[in-house]
């Protein structure tokens, strides 16, 4: 059986300023076409379709138009939630979307309740474990400690009690959205930290023959049996080195497992650039960035006048400008009191404009701080003499 593995849409989410829901469409174009031109019998989607809880409508239309290519095309699909989504929303109308092949699987409670499709070689069953929050699915699953790996490893023990009772030789996938230990993380994933310790072991997952994991945005092999497929779309600059894709997976005879990486359509390269203006401006070798979405990080000791501007005449898609001046770095013993100590207020102003800007204030800039300064101390004698 031949499965399509993908997770993290995000639909509804931009990048930085940047509108992604084009970018979104052409992706769930390529997810159809990927999926009739290679003859996949199953897609996975393991959790957070949407961005947020509750999402914009053009997301909703997205995503409504996905779920009617898919059921044209006669691909059962197999959805989960995510840490993003919300179950209840998602999984408004399951049973009836379910009679057209689209199987929403966002109930705790049935976790252990497959989807079973077949091929050649007998039954498949598809176990969907949505997002699972530990303080809310605790009682649900009788642990003692609300932890992710409690919740996670309860919910798998009821998948394996089923797998139990199916006909001998019956293979399984499961479908998961959680941080699992030795996965890669970056900077546009939601902590999900809050209920316990986020990470659990891939070995939580035994006894099954493919787990489709989400949440992580890298794609990432874990084991030859439990893979992250990462998200489609670049979503933080963090994810500059991703090369999002899709797992294509031919599950054999006995579980025999044969993964593929198919990759997505991205809209722009992403770069991350680093140096003073003036070398970012003049360097050749930065060339091949000038149509990428740019992330630039000035390492100028005095900040300069315009730098996102100047640096969009080279660079027209940077989208985010980071400071990072190279300075000598303090005495990590002397605490800040003792660096005040002996220090007039206006001196100590004129240090802060200094570490903020890289360069003290001239001195027109000083009479200003002067006059403010002398204007409290009038206010606060006022104050005094009011008592």
């Amino acid at each position: 059986m031949r499965l399509l593995h993908t997770s993290d849409w995000h639909l509804g989410r931009s990048f930085h300023r940047v509108n992604m829901l084009d970018a979104q469409a052409a992706f769930i174009a390529h997810l159809v076409a990927t999926a009739r031109e290679r003859e996949v019998d199953a897609v996975l989607v393991a959790g957070d379709v949407y961005d947020r809880a509750v999402p914009p409508l053009a997301a909703v239309e997205l995503f409504d138009d996905a779920l009617h290519r898919l059921a044209d095309l006669g691909v059962p699909t197999v959805m989960i939630s995510g840490n993003h989504d919300s179950a209840r929303r998602l999984g408004v109308g399951a049973g009836l979307i379910g009679r057209a092949g689209i199987h929403l699987r966002t109930d705790p409670a049935a976790c252990a309740e497959p989807v079973i499709l077949a091929d050649d070689h007998g039954d498949v069953a598809f176990y969907g474990l949505p997002y699972l929050e530990p303080a809310l699915v605790k009682e649900e699953f009788a642990v003692a400690k609300a932890g992710h790996e409690a919740v996670i490893g309860a919910a798998m023990d009821r998948v394996r009690a089923d797998l139990a009772t199916r006909a001998r030789g019956t293979r399984s996938v499961v479908l998961a959205h959680a941080f699992v230990s030795g996965g890669q993380i970056s900077d546009s994933e939601r902590d999900i930290t809050v209920g316990g310790v986020a990470a659990v072991p891939a070995a939580v997952f035994e006894g099954v023959d493919y787990a489709a994991l989400g949440h992580l945005h890298g794609s990432q092999t874990l084991t030859a049996r439990v893979r992250y497929s990462g998200s489609p779309l670049p979503y933080s600059f963090s994810e500059a080195d991703h090369r999002k894709s899709m797992w294509l997976v031919d599950l054999g005879p006995e579980g025999k497992i044969e993964a593929e990486r198919v990759d997505c359509p991205v809209p722009r390269a992403l770069a991350r650039i680093r140096g003073t203006l003036d070398e970012l401006l003049d360097d050749p070798g930065l060339a091949r960035h000038e149509e990428a979405w740019v992330e630039a990080t000035l390492t100028d000791a005095v900040r300069p006048d315009d730098p996102m501007a100047r640096l969009c005449e080279r660079f027209p898609h940077t989208l985010s400008l980071v400071f990072d001046p190279a300075r000598a770095p303090e005495d990590p013993d002397v605490s800040y009191a003792q660096r005040l100590q002996g220090r007039s207020d206006q001196q100590v102003a004129e240090d802060f404009v200094a570490h903020v800007r890289g360069a003290g204030p001239d001195a027109h800039e000083q009479a200003v701080l002067r006059s403010a300064l002398d204007a409290v101390r009038v206010d606060d004698t006022l104050h005094e003499v009011a008592r």
